[in-house]
């Protein structure tokens, strides 16, 4: 009788297994009048007097796109507030694993008796923390850490994460220092502790840095601005803190057509991210970490190869450097792996690697030398969010279930032949294609005929983002799959012909 329960409740789960994945499939596919739909220019009326309101209200107004209706809004299509729908292959500046409304993530708000928890009475997570918050970390973030690191810390957004990682940077570094003078690692001086409270040397000083590169973006606060070099609007008027900017290679397309010159450009900047640790340390002022994305995203999708990563790591590593590895926008699948610097094979872990976008939550991973002496030295009352860790644990789920890594490369290689096809009929419009995944970039001739393309297609019901100076990029959706693209093709063929025939 056991062994036939057993069968039967084994046949009932499959079932409803065949049932969520049939299911998802469909949410997935673009069904009979849910695919494209304009009704407006984009931005449409309602858009347009929905900002002019939001101006009045406060800052957020004066960078609106447009505005979602986003109950509406199903999948990989996005739904505005003129009732556009529209194929989002930006999908929230990267941020969107599963599209909208996905029906792994409804259930969760349907079934799990945590999210009203959570949700309803927001645990301060670094003070009081749930006490399911371990076994949720051993399901979600510790199952797919970076090879290597077996430490995360969840922080509320990107910027957050990388603000504290370069505090963990430098909480290592004056603890070696303090052991080269023979003290102990917390053995703070009184003149130190009194001196901290009003910013003064030697509690406070300037000597330590973080070294970032150009073109790369790593966040809006204070620090982090001072990492971010990929627009001047960003930084103007805000003080920023002495730190260095080496130089990112700037690769020539097609990359086997140039594989000297890239060379040549990647030991350029290499030689000089050396030059600038050097100096540094023979001034006295060592850098503490250096920061980089696989993809630098918001300075032009800037990519380099595996040595040169590999070479950012070995300049670190002689130089007692941390080498902090910002994955905010490559991370969680979107590059065909799980984290885009698995892609490099490097011998051993970067020190950190941080996060947010896909994974629905900021935070970073780190090594276990990197964990602060001290409580309450990496804190703040939130530490992250419990209800986006039980939606990524979802998340993880459906990747698997789905197969959605698999998609993502085969999606990639779809949507780079539409590109080389477009580059050759449309070489004013389409150049330099470049990508890792669905991360994937390419150029205008001119910053005016970038705009033009970015407009033409989204008024046809495309959604795609802008960067660089005249770079369009893609950042869709984990679930963006061939039905999509074909869509896709479609609307870029005659937009370009469109463009073309003005």
């Amino acid at each position: 009788m056991t062994t036939r329960r057993t069968a039967v409740r084994t046949a009932i789960l499959a079932k409803q297994v065949t049932a969520s994945m049939t299911a998802t499939r469909a949410f997935a596919a673009v069904a009979p009048g849910h695919g494209i739909s304009m009704k407006t220019p984009v931005p449409g009326p309602e858009t347009m007097k929905l900002t002019e309101k939001l101006k009045v209200q406060g800052g957020m107004g004066g960078a609106t796109a447009f505005f979602g209706d986003y109950a509406a809004s199903t999948g990989c299509y996005i739904v505005d507030a003129d009732g556009n729908r529209m194929l989002d292959m930006f999908s929230q500046i990267a941020s969107l694993p599963l599209g909208y409304n996905h029906p792994a993530l409804q259930k969760v708000v349907d079934n799990d008796p945590l999210l009203g928890t959570f949700a309803h009475s927001r645990a301060a997570l670094g003070f009081v923390p749930p006490k399911e918050l371990p076994d949720l970390l051993d399901d979600t973030f510790l199952k797919v850490a970076p090879k290597g690191l077996t430490r995360v810390q969840p922080m509320l957004c990107g910027s957050s994460a990388n603000e504290n990682v370069f505090k963990a940077a430098f909480f290592r570094m004056r603890a070696m220092q303090r052991e080269a003078q023979g003290r102990g690692i917390t053995d703070f001086s009184e003149e130190e502790m009194t001196s901290c409270m009003v910013n003064q040397a030697p509690g406070c000083t300037n000597d330590l840095s973080i070294m970032s590169f150009s073109g790369g973006f790593h966040g809006r606060t204070l620090g982090a601005l001072s990492c971010t070099h990929s627009k001047e609007i960003h930084k103007i008027d805000v003080p920023a803190f002495d730190w260095p900017t080496a130089p990112f290679p700037r690769l020539k397309y097609p990359l086997a057509e140039n594989s000297e010159y890239n060379k040549a450009e990647e030991k350029r900047c290499l030689d000089e991210v050396r030059r600038i640790f050097q100096t540094r340390k023979d001034e006295g002022r060592p850098v503490a970490a250096a920061i980089v994305e696989p993809v630098l995203s918001e300075g032009g999708d800037l990519h380099a190869s595996a040595d040169f990563f590999k070479g950012i790591q070995k300049a670190c590593k002689d130089f007692n450097s941390a080498f902090v590895v910002d994955e905010v926008q490559t991370g969680v699948v979107v590059s065909g792996h799980m984290w885009a610097h698995e892609a490099w094979g490097l011998e051993e872990s970067p020190d950190f690697v941080c996060f947010s976008k896909k994974a629905l939550v900021g935070g970073y991973y780190y090594k276990d030398e990197f964990q602060p002496p001290g409580g309450a030295r990496v804190y703040n009352t939130w530490m992250g969010d419990a209800t986006k860790i039980l939606f990524f644990k979802a998340v993880l789920e459906t990747i698997e279930k789905e197969g959605l890594q698999k998609t993502v490369k085969e999606v990639t290689q779809k949507l780079n032949s539409i590109l080389v096809k477009a580059a050759s009929s449309h070489p004013q419009y389409v150049s330099n294609i470049r990508g890792q995944g669905t991360i994937m970039a390419f150029d205008a001739e001119t910053p005016a005929l970038r705009d033009q393309l970015f407009a033409q297609l989204r008024n046809n019901g495309v959604l795609v983002g802008v960067n660089g100076t005249q770079s369009i990029r893609f950042r869709p959706a984990l679930i963006f799959n061939s039905d999509h693209v074909s869509e896709f093709e479609g609307v870029f063929q005659s937009t370009l012909k469109q463009l073309a025939a003005k």
